[in-house]
């Protein structure tokens, strides 16, 4: 029977962004991550989006030009895609082309590491074999032999 992995749901986190830019980062609690964004696309209205197409889309109706909302809808798209990578991150998963993700999710004892289940910093000077998050198994220590 395999363990599933606990953490962040990644789909939850993207699809939060989505519905409300940065509430995605306020699941994966990166508060400051979250505000950021949240700025940035009401930055992106404020610069780029015309002022009757603002009000266009408060009072019910469509924009003369739909392509007005395209730099806030690339903004959230952005947010929902990171959100999306940090959960992804969170949970122990390596992302594609992320070296240190994948060395620290091999045997989760180097210094900074995390566990290759859970995605938990794990102590480097750490006494257990196994994750005080979680409880799993975790490669021997690089100073085993020393022991």
């Amino acid at each position: 029977m395999s363990r599933s992995r606990t953490g962040p749901r990644p789909w939850l986190a993207a699809l939060l962004a989505l519905v409300v830019t940065g509430a995605g980062h306020a699941y994966l609690r990166r508060w400051a991550r979250a505000l950021g964004w949240f700025l940035f696309t009401f930055a992106a209205v404020a610069t780029f989006v015309p002022e009757e197409a603002i009000q266009a889309t408060f009072s019910g109706g469509t924009p003369a030009d739909p392509l007005a909302l395209a730099p806030p809808a690339l903004v959230v798209f952005a947010s929902a895609a990171d959100a999306y990578l940090l959960a992804r991150r969170a949970r122990g998963r390596p992302v594609t082309g992320d070296p240190n993700a994948a060395a620290a999710a091999v045997t989760g004892r180097e210094e900074g590491g995390r566990c290759p289940n859970c995605g938990h910093d794990i102590d480097a000077d750490m006494e257990f074999d196994f994750c005080p998050w979680c409880s799993a198994e975790l490669g021997p220590r690089a100073d085993a032999d020393d022991r």
